[in-house]
């Protein structure tokens, strides 16, 4: 095997012209029925989705949240247009590491630095005002102040974060809302027996709303995106900002270095498409691009031309890489879960012939120090899955003693404390009569399965027309109360409108937290809109029993939770349809009341978070009593392995009169919007 620090191309090797390559735009054409001309901002990421959307939207003048700059792209020196169809213009920045301080979020006429991103790109035909040049760390300019219309079709967005808020919450938001129509659109999908790539559907209506996060690109960390940060599709990464290109594996663009310009990489995906070593979490031997097609007679050596030069100039200029790392998805088979690892470097280079006899080129990135964990984790948690007793500081390996599927085990790894107080384990809630004496619940006659736009299907109905659950189990949209099919049903066991019925499925632990208490934790990735579990106990009577008792703090109330929860279902006005947004004035609660104290299962250690990542969902199936559902968690967002779970216990001012007060306690959750009281 040939190694070497630099390439030595054989004579026999076709090049093509090594000068620096300029950042090649993405190109992202238009879905049928999407009107894009109307956007003051080309869209920027680059896969053609299939299928009609509905009417009734046009291109959208929907502000682009994070770093709103936009790029232009030129290649081998051509520049192209801005033909909003077209590849989009790029200049380049002027300085390669990326400043955060200096990135204004807020749309004030401050000075901004080229150093942190891509320069903005001329605005309706005008060319940037840039000043002066500022030595080695390029030019400097006026950021022009934005004008947001969050609007459509007449009516405001309230799903929409303002311009100056923290980057965390503008990418929660926008991958929040691409979540919810991507979700939504499975849902139609299956009711037309349509295409199913509705990522690709969900990805060309926000591109051509306007709709992302830093759409400028950049070197070096992307503002709201952390370490750890999971992802289910390619196009997730596009539209928070963190790698363009929906099928590339790099991601490059040309910056200054000096006075030098210079094409080198910024974000690569390593997902298992080429012979990539990546056994070592701080070590991973990327292979270049090109020439491994599944057509042995398309096969070819790989050449030294724009992903594979932008590493090699990586090389040279030591600047950091951006490195998602793709793992099987252990709940589909067919799926992969893409982990943001961190910054890396390149360290080393050289070109070996495959399995496949082409000759590849070999890059040896290793990980920047410091940096909190992220595929080490994952590795980690898988391992403990596979063997549980790999786990270490285990106090009891079942704290639910058979009761669940799956163990919940119990870990201190803070203090000497044994586990929690007293209490009986159980899965099942305890009403305050039995369930055949509750009015029963309406069952559908279907024969075999409930199926996606049958309108025969009375449990359809009761939801309102559509089956709530995806084929895969996830949620696709909060609803006063969600209607499974249950015992009074024809159709079977593995009806997909059986989801919460069937108990928990995760790998759970339950965990000591530093000043918190005892807190729940999962060794699963858990997918947005996922089951989590069931909030198990008493349900007490309020009239017997005194709500404001210090001594119980495991009481559930279906008090109004945040903002964050209510905007769980963003986005439906992007497809013509009616918001079902309520605020926090129209919520109604529910008058049951659920006590752990006694009772309960690993719910009664969640704990609360201003920014949650688990929302509450009634649920029903085993009875009609709508005032006394079952109480179910879903993630409100894609959580990684090893972060605790949080729901929203309530707004503190938000306390209904007549139904019980809510004892406020000081809040210690740390989040970047905590309220301070809950």
């Amino acid at each position: 095997m040939y190694r070497a620090s630099n390439f030595i191309p054989d004579p026999n090797q076709e090049l093509l012209d090594a000068k620096p390559l300029r950042s090649l735009a993405p190109m992202f054409p238009a879905p049928m029925g999407v009107n894009v001309n109307q956007s003051s901002t080309p869209p920027l990421v680059c896969v053609t989705p299939v299928g009609q959307f509905p009417t009734g939207f046009g291109g959208g003048s929907l502000p682009a949240f994070g770093s709103y700059t936009t790029f232009s792209a030129t290649a081998n020196g051509v520049s192209y247009g801005t033909s909003a169809n077209g590849p989009i213009d790029a200049t380049p920045i002027s300085a390669y590491k990326t400043r955060s301080s200096i990135i204004s979020l807020d749309g004030d006429d401050e000075p901004y630095s080229g150093a942190a991103v891509s320069e903005r790109k001329a605005r309706r035909g005008r060319p940037p005002k840039n000043s002066s040049a500022d030595g080695s760390n390029g030019v400097k300019f006026k950021r022009p102040k934005p004008t947001y219309k969050n609007f459509v079709a007449g009516k405001e967005l309230g799903f929409l974060p303002s311009s100056s808020a923290d980057p965390r919450e503008i990418v929660e938001a926008v991958h929040m809302t691409f979540e919810a129509l991507r979700r939504r659109h499975l849902q139609l999908d299956e009711t037309q027996d349509a295409s199913k790539r509705a990522d690709l559907k969900a990805g060309a209506i926000m591109m051509a709303s306007n709709i992302r996060a830093n759409s400028g690109k950049r070197i070096g960390t992307v503002p709201g995106v952390e370490i750890g940060d999971i992802f289910y599709f390619r196009m997730e990464l596009c539209i928070i900002g963190l790698h363009a290109p929906s099928m590339g594996g790099i991601d490059y663009m040309t910056t200054k270095f000096g006075n030098d310009e210079d094409s080198v990489a910024i974000c690569i995906v390593s997902a298992g498409g080429y012979e990539n070593e990546d056994d070592d979490t701080d070590v991973l031997v990327y292979s270049g691009q090109g020439g491994n097609s599944r057509n042995t007679e398309e096969r070819h050596d790989q050449k030294l031309e724009r992903g594979n030069l932008a590493l090699e100039r990586s090389l040279h200029r030591k600047n950091e890489i951006r490195v998602v790392r793709g793992f099987k998805d252990p709940f589909c088979i067919t799926g992969k879960v893409y982990v943001y690892d961190g910054l890396y470097k390149i360290h080393e280079s050289w070109k070996e012939r495959t399995k496949s006899g082409i000759n590849c080129f070999k890059y040896k990135l290793l990980r920047e120090p410091g940096q909190p964990d992220g595929a080490a984790i994952w590795k980690m948690t898988q391992r403990w899955i596979d063997n549980p007793a790999t786990r270490g500081s285990v106090i009891l390996a079942d704290l639910s003693s058979g009761a669940e599927i799956v163990p919940v085990c119990l870990v201190n790894e803070v203090n000497h404390e044994k586990g929690p107080g007293h209490f009986t384990y159980t899965n099942q809630v305890k009403y305050l009569r039995p369930l055949s004496s509750m009015k029963p619940l309406q069952g559908c006659g279907c024969q075999s399965v409930c199926l996606p736009g049958d309108a025969s299907c009375s449990c359809g109905q009761h939801n309102g027309g559509d089956l709530p659950y995806s084929s895969s189990g996830l949620l696709v949209c909060r609803k006063p109360i969600t209607y499974e099919c249950g015992e009074s049903c024809h159709c079977s066991p593995n009806c997909r409108n059986r989801v919460t019925q069937k108990g928990v499925r995760l790998h759970f632990e339950v965990f000591r937290t530093m000043n918190r208490g005892w807190g729940l934790r999962c060794w699963d990735p858990i997918r947005a809109g996922a089951f989590i579990c069931e909030y198990v106990g008493e349900v007490i009577d309020e009239n017997k029993v005194n709500l404001d008792d210090s001594e119980d703090d495991y009481i559930f109330q279906t008090v109004c939770p945040g903002e964050k929860t209510l905007k769980w279902n963003c986005g439906p006005e992007l497809i013509g349809e009616e918001s079902t947004y309520v605020s926090a004035d129209e919520f109604e609660p529910l008058p049951i009341k659920i006590s752990a104290k006694n009772i309960g299962n690993v719910s009664r250690f969640m704990n609360h978070s201003c920014s949650p990542n688990v929302f509450w969902q009634p649920v029903q199936y085993d009875h009609g009593d709508d005032k006394h559902p079952h109480i179910m968690f879903f993630a409100l967002n894609h959580i990684p392995p090893m972060t605790e779970l949080t729901y929203d216990y309530g707004v503190a001012e938000a306390e209904p009169s007549g139904l019980g007060s809510r004892r406020t306690k000081n809040c210690m959750c740390g989040s970047r919007n905590c309220r301070g009281l809950f």
